[in-house]
């Protein structure tokens, strides 16, 4: 598509868009009297309109059945989370008995590296991203730890060229070859945090596979933003969290992936509770652990209903919208929001999230040579909430399910009389 850089061309856009209707959908912050501009999706969803019914049934349920809501409730809580297996299986490409929701991203992480970590003789390294979220680093020093090791022995971290940015598959697939020996886990965000790039996911667990290495996935960025086939990719586990791109609330529930491959594998160590143990014992009240098959195994704690139900709620929107419909319009937007800043000339910035459709999410990062911050605050001050990230750049995120390209064009707008306006 050739783009052209004027309000009409971005309003014709919109008027073609066959998702344009799901915006109706959010509650959209204002700004004054008018919408703000949200392009924050990628570190907290607007509130999808159905939210309060959703929450509102259960607290109705709650009122009138007491405990006996568990069995007689609208939807029985006593097996609430199943409802979740379908639309989380479609955004990331999952076979049954592979996904469940629960708990919160970093205490999934925890839990899983508790069963998918285990160092042994030399192979005790973890690979890693350099810049990796801090929450994933901190959790990974912890673990290490938790097996008398040092982390400045077991964390092997792959870095961009010098003079890049973001990371070629290539050096990532060569790092693991090179560590093929000492490596026990390579452990990934799918989107980093900071940049946006979408990585090869593939080709990487291609390569953990050819050298019989764990590979873990953190979905927090690319779950509702990306197309995922975790399954076929043979990943062995992942997590992810909620509020990004998936729209259901601050803290909003987490949730799990272990292949099947692992369904069966009930000598894995892993924390215990009774939720996951096997359902046809688990009222028994027995002693003895015996781990439910599949990710259900990994659940600890029945399931918190009410942040559970915000969740339902969200993904009932997703399951309307179709993910491969939601990608090809954020291609499409994301490449219009690209184009607009890419026409702006002025050497004060430079765009860090990968020039290839294919490399990147929704997210687009932009980084300040010289007076960021100030930048960063006249955009706020005209109605945009977007996201500042230390020390230089600021991140936008055009979330294909509520904005609209003139959203993407008035943003445009307002960051070129930004640097003017300086």
């Amino acid at each position: 598509m050739t783009f052209e850089n004027t309000l009409a061309f971005a309003k014709t856009l919109d008027k073609n868009d066959s998702l344009a209707a799901f915006r109706n959908e959010y509650f959209i912050p204002k700004h004054g009297k008018k919408d703000s501009i949200y392009l924050c999706g990628n570190s907290l969803g607007l509130q999808p309109k159905v939210t309060q019914s959703y929450i509102g049934q259960e607290l109705k349920d709650w009122r009138t059945f007491g405990v006996e809501g568990h069995f007689h409730a609208k939807n029985p809580w006593l097996s609430y989370h199943r409802q979740f297996e379908k639309p989380l299986m479609n955004l990331i490409g999952a076979k049954k008995g592979e996904v469940v929701a629960m708990n919160q991203l970093t205490v999934n992480l925890n839990l899983l590296l508790i069963s998918f970590y285990q160092p042994k003789g030399k192979k005790k390294k973890i690979l890693m991203q350099a810049s990796e979220f801090p929450s994933d680093y901190y959790a990974v020093e912890q673990q290490i730890r938790l097996h008398g090791l040092k982390p400045k022995d077991c964390i092997i971290e792959v870095k961009p060229r010098k003079g890049e940015e973001t990371l070629r598959t290539e050096d990532i697939a060569e790092t693991i070859r090179k560590h093929k020996d000492e490596l026990a886990l390579v452990l990934f965000s799918a989107v980093n945090y900071y940049t946006g790039q979408f990585f090869d996911i593939k080709a990487i667990a291609k390569a953990c596979c050819e050298h019989k290495i764990t590979f873990g996935v953190d979905l927090a960025h690319a779950i509702g933003n990306v197309e995922l086939k975790l399954h076929e990719w043979n990943v062995d586990f992942a997590t992810w969290c909620s509020y990004k791109y998936l729209n259901s609330g601050p803290g909003g529930v987490s949730g799990i992936f272990v292949n099947n491959y692992h369904a069966k594998n009930f000598s894995l160590k892993r924390l215990a509770g009774w939720w996951g143990n096997d359902e046809k014992t688990r009222f028994k009240m027995q002693k003895h652990f015996e781990p439910a098959e599949g990710a259900q195994g990994w659940q600890i704690s029945n399931a918190p209903i009410l942040s559970m139900s915000a969740h339902a709620a969200a993904l009932s929107l997703f399951e309307k919208a179709g993910m491969k419909n939601l990608r090809a319009k954020s291609k499409t937007l994301t490449g219009y929001l690209y184009f607009l800043l890419s026409d702006i000339n002025s050497a004060d910035f430079q765009l860090i999230t990968p020039t290839n459709p294919n490399e990147r999410g929704c997210q687009v990062s932009i980084q300040m040579k010289k007076d960021g911050r100030k930048t960063f605050d006249y955009l706020t001050k005209n109605g945009v909430i977007a996201d500042w990230r230390e020390p230089d750049v600021i991140r936008v995120a055009p979330v294909p399910m509520y904005n609209s390209f003139e959203d993407v064009f008035r943003f445009a707008a307002l960051f070129k009389s930004a640097l003017s306006t300086k």
